[in-house]
């Protein structure tokens, strides 16, 4: 009797991915690389200053606090948007173990991209024979960083990028790097460096972040770089951005700003004065003056910075739904209806206040992407969605122009079976594209990759264009954990992206002193790509 195994059906669009090598989602991280859940829509603050917030019986008569005094104490300043050297960072956190690298960036033996890697190192990456880089007609260098032709993510950005000064004015670099596959114990978020390394400060807030974790994302933070005074505030929606400064309304509320002024008078003393800006009656910390004093400058800055942006900005200036660069034109980035759609949602509301100089940096988490589930059509409609956001992001920074930097990472990776998945594309799907199917976890074969957009003009690199890879794989398919500190190591990861953040901004000589238990060692001096931008 001859057997005949049944082809595996693509996951639809939205439908989780449970494999039976896998235990049941438990975690909130397990549940959103399965796609179980996306980033809900909640602004966190704390339960005192709600409360406080809440109050009635202020009176607004008081606490006029001049900008000088405001910029000094609380640390209010003009924002990134002002300030050239503040290059918005955006990060996209693809919960669940993606396929970046082979099938989409190119990567190759040590020696750079064009140091292709053996047929069966490719096909362990998810491409057929007939479709490796060897082959000319398979390689992409339209955003400057050689990409398959044919990849998923690739085809999502240019359906996005649709300005041809866009692609043109874009490269960036592949790190090859390890990570644990389906876990969120990945220390890759380098948000805190981020608003660590940044010149200039941000308008409204230092980070924002699409989930209500630590890092704003799926994956960890470096616990070495953690700031609590910097934790990322939750933003996954437009109402969600227009909530900074108090809600739907179109102008400033001189009611409000003065109630919550008030507010900061009656809690914490009346003075203005930079000196005794912590003067209050109330004792935080008794046996530690300095600790006390730090509590309460910090308390009465959260009512004075919410006050001051009550009063400077508008909840329509924040609103992506009502920005003629997003939903605007002949060509818009997204639609009305678009919006309708979480994803879109999140990286609109993310990329608005970021590109605008709103807040230094942000991370945008999109779930399910542990798609090995034999097939190539899931993991390829996955990996076009993400590109179509970060082509939103690109298109939108050219519409703005102002640079930004795009980094990609996902928590380890997969390999593929040597079936190719031939189903077609359809309204909700990418179809296989004779590619192979992802049979399970890997990662080895696990990497991430950067984009820099500048309006001036393509970023150079400083030596020859091979340094575009950082590190490089074994001819089988596999990352070479020696080729780079970061290889093997997810904390000298971040900062590999922290130098290069530094680097186009022409401030990479302060790494060291900036970030002194960094693991790169001498070997920074050949990490860092780009030449500075501002």
């Amino acid at each position: 009797m001859i057997y005949i195994k049944k082809p595996a059906k693509p996951t639809a669009p939205g439908e989780p991915f449970l494999h039976q090598d896998h235990a049941r989602p438990v975690t909130r991280r397990e549940m959103l690389g399965a796609g179980l859940i996306s980033a809900p829509a909640v602004v966190m603050a704390p339960a005192w200053l709600g409360a406080l917030l809440r109050s009635g019986n202020a009176r607004a008569d008081g606490l006029m606090l001049d900008q000088q005094a405001l910029e000094a104490a609380c640390g209010i300043s003009g924002g990134g948007a002002s300030n050239p050297k503040a290059i918005p960072f955006i990060c996209f956190d693809l919960a669940g173990g993606a396929n970046l690298v082979g099938s989409e960036v190119l990567v190759g033996v040590k020696g750079g991209q064009s140091n292709f890697l053996s047929t069966a190192g490719y096909g362990k990456l998810g491409l057929p024979g007939s479709m490796v880089p060897s082959s000319t007609a398979n390689i992409s260098s339209a955003l400057g960083l050689l990409w398959h032709a044919d990849g998923a993510i690739l085809r999502g950005i240019m359906s996005k990028a649709t300005t041809p000064a866009t692609a043109a004015n874009t490269n960036g670099a592949v790190i090859c790097a390890m990570s644990q596959n389906d876990t969120g114990n990945n220390p890759h978020n380098p948000m805190y460096g981020i608003a660590k390394a940044a010149i200039a400060k941000s308008q409204l807030v230092p980070l924002i972040g699409t989930n209500s974790t630590v890092s704003g994302g799926n994956s960890q933070a470096p616990m070495m770089l953690i700031d609590p005074t910097l934790q990322p505030t939750k933003i996954a929606t437009p109402a969600d951005s227009k909530g900074l400064v108090g809600g739907a309304s179109s102008t400033s509320d001189p009611v409000q700003v003065a109630v919550l002024e008030s507010q900061s008078r009656i809690t914490l003393g009346t003075s203005n004065s930079t000196g005794v800006l912590s003067n209050s009656s109330m004792t935080v910390f008794p046996a530690d003056a300095t600790a006390d004093a730090a509590a309460k400058v910090q308390a009465r800055c959260a009512f004075v910075k919410t006050a001051y942006s009550s009063s400077a900005f508008t909840a329509t200036a924040l609103d992506p739904t009502q920005d003629i660069n997003i939903v605007g034109g002949a060509t818009p980035i997204f639609t009305a209806t678009d919006f309708k759609d979480g994803d879109v949602a999140k990286t609109a509301s993310v990329m608005k206040l970021v590109l605008q100089g709103f807040a230094t940096a942000g991370t945008i988490s999109m779930g399910g992407y542990d798609y090995h589930d034999s097939t190539r059509a899931s993991g390829e409609t996955k990996n076009f969605k993400a590109g179509q956001m970060i082509g939103a992001v690109l298109e939108y920074a050219q519409r703005m122009n102002t640079p930004v930097m795009i980094y990609v990472f996902s928590d380890g990776s997969l390999s593929a079976t040597s079936s190719p998945d031939n189903s077609a594309a359809s309204a909700t799907s990418q179809g296989g594209r004779g590619k192979l199917g992802w049979q399970g976890d890997n990662q080895s074969t696990a990497s991430t990759f950067f984009l820099v957009y500048n309006p001036k003009g393509r970023a150079t690199t400083i030596g020859d264009p091979t340094t575009q890879q950082i590190g490089y794989f074994s001819a089988d398919g596999s990352v070479v954990t020696t080729s780079s500190p970061a290889a093997n190591s997810v904390n000298n990861l971040v900062y590999t992206v922290l130098l290069n953040y530094m680097g186009l901004m022409g401030n990479q000589g302060s790494f060291g002193t900036l970030f002194p238990t960094n693991g790169l060692g001498t070997a920074a001096a050949g990490m860092n790509v780009f030449n500075p931008i501002v």
